[in-house]
Formats: structure tokens, sequence, C-alpha cells
């Protein structure tokens, strides 16, 4: 079996090429990456995975590589994942997300049309596509209206209801997942967890102040594992059902500031400040993310297996070892 992974080289996508090389040995992994894609994620396995040069612009070099290569499964992963930037380059974040996709799916489909080519597709969608959802709503289930509150929420629609498309009118089997808050190591810094324990790392290091800048402290979130995520994934191309869309999400619910606090109690320095920034608020937030998970359980039978101080403590530790490689580190010690 051959495993294509857009976005191999981020966050999510460098876990399931780990996860799939550890527990499915059979599994041929390859990863499509652009000319200037970084390597530090998937460094310890480069020598294990096969790297395809593409990009989700340009429809013939995705068909290229899939005519040459004809991977029985698709993880599309590759995506401008970061909802503050949206705002900013609402217009960048389209084309990658939505035109992207649809140059992937076109791929397949004419693939299939020439050669009977006919991979299962995970298309990762995200629990931003709910947008602000309404207390009574909660648990958030797959039906739930779609309410995007940022341009990034609106790629996520416009992805999922493309890959939707793909299957009605093509039968291209395109899996639909809407993951919910997800963190572990390797997150980007931009990212909430991630952001906190570099700040907390960074204070820890005497390489900044011992403060931790945040924004909107009162959001609720369900967090998860990348690890549980990517094995969840993997069930979901094996057990899932194309054209249908599953929630994925683990089993901590907490707000921002609790899962501060969690962070913060973990820390080797006490008595760390939080400030609240105002350049950190969005124009539009989205509050309240609990999942109803039962769809996915039911077809997978999957479960978090990670609990939730485990991921902290890995997280700070990741920052730990990339801050003290640091000159500036290193000359505090």
């Amino acid at each position: 079996m051959k495993a294509l992974i857009t976005g191999i080289t981020g966050f999510v996508g460098s876990h399931l090429a780990e996860y799939m090389l550890d527990n499915h040995p059979r599994v041929n992994v390859c990863g499509l990456v652009r000319w200037r894609s970084p390597k530090e994620n998937i460094e310890a396995i480069l020598d294990k995975v096969t790297l395809h040069q593409g990009n989700l612009h340009d429809l013939p070099s995705l068909k290229s590589v899939l005519a040459k290569h004809k991977p029985d499964i698709i993880f599309h992963l590759a995506a401008q994942s970061y909802v503050d930037f949206s705002f900013i380059a609402p217009i960048d974040t389209l084309k990658t997300n939505i035109v992207g996709t649809c140059n992937l799916l076109e791929a397949v489909k004419q693939l299939k049309q020439s050669e009977g080519y006919d991979p299962v597709i995970h298309i990762c969608s995200s629990s931003e596509v709910y947008g602000q959802v309404r207390a009574d709503e909660i648990p958030i289930k797959e039906d739930n209206p779609l309410r995007p509150a940022s341009p990034y929420a609106v790629s996520k629609v416009g992805e999922d209801m493309l890959a939707l498309q793909y299957w009605l009118s093509w039968k291209i089997k395109t899996i639909r997942t809407r993951m919910f808050t997800h963190t572990g190591p390797r997150r980007g810094e931009v990212f909430v967890v991630s952001n906190f324990a570099k700040q907390i790392v960074s204070a820890e290091a005497a390489l900044a102040d011992p403060v931790v800048k945040v924004g909107n402290l009162d959001s609720v979130r369900t967090f998860s594992d990348v690890r549980d995520a990517v094995r969840a994934y993997w069930l979901t191309v094996q057990r899932c059902q194309p054209g249908e869309v599953y929630n994925i999400g683990g089993a901590e619910t907490a707000t921002i500031g609790q899962m501060l606090d969690k962070l913060l109690a973990m820390s080797t320095l006490k008595g760390i400040e939080v400030q609240v920034d105002p350049a950190r608020l969005r124009p539009s937030d989205v509050t309240l993310q609990v999942p109803c998970v039962d769809k996915f359980y039911k077809a997978t039978g999957w479960k978090p297996e990670i609990p939730f101080e485990e991921t902290l403590a890995d997280t700070l530790e990741y920052w730990r070892e990339r801050l003290c490689e640091s000159p500036l580190c290193l000359e505090t010690v």
C-alpha cells in the first residue's frame, strides 16, 4: 500500500508519517513538498519516506505526481492553517485551501476518467467551519449549521464542500474530518498552546521577561494530542465511509485560561505574569467548541489515549530543547 501526505513537513503531517512508519511498516509513505519546504520536522525519517515535488497551486504538477506514483491513500493536510493570518491575507488563504484542494481533486478525477485511478482521499476540514455556536448546540454534531467566523473558516467550508461535491458528482472517494483543537510537540509557535509554552520556556531560560502575553482566555476548547489525532486519521481511511463527514476531538474540555494555568503550574519558574495583549484579540472569535464524536467512535472505535497533562508537558519539553539550542540560551547557562 502506498500513502501520500500533502503537508508531510508540517506539524500533523510529520506525526502522521511517523505513526505509519512505526505501526504500519508495509505502507510506503511518501509526501508532496515544495522545493522550499523546511524539512526539520521530518529530519529523523528522511531516509524512510519518499518526497515528491509539486504545488497545490499547480494542477499539472499534482497530476504528474499522482499519475506516476498512484498512491492508494491520499491524506490531504497541506493548508494555510493560521486563523489570524487569514484576516491579513484572505485571498492567499482561499487560494491555498479551496483552489489547492480543487486542483488535487481535479487531478484525481481526470486520472480516474482516463486510467481508472481511484484512491481514498482524506480531506482535513476543521471545527472552525461551525463558527460561533449557541450553548444549546453543544456538543456540536456534524449537521450543525456552519457559521464561519474567519476567512480561514470560510476556506475550510469551501474545501469541505468541494470534497462532498466531487463525491456526489464523480464518486471520488473523499472522507472529510472536522478535527477540533489538537496540539503537541512541533506545533507552530503562532498556535495558542505552543505559543504559551514557548513564552514560558523563554522566561525560564532568561531569554525574555517573566510575562506571558495572551488574548481571550475565556474561550472554551476541547483539546486532543496530535499523536492521537493522526491515529484517528489512519482509522478514518480504513473504516469510514466515502462521502461522509466526521467530527474528531479529545476528552479534555477547558477554557484557554485553564489550559494556561496548567502550563504555568508545570513551569520551573514561578511568578510568571499574565498580560492581555490587545493585538491578540481577533476581529471575530469562536469561543465555544465542544464536539460530539459519537459518529466517528461508532465507525472506528477510536478514543483519545494521551492525557492532556502529558501533551502539555511534552510541548514544554519540545520548546526547552529548541530554545536551549540557541546561542542566547547557551550564553545564559
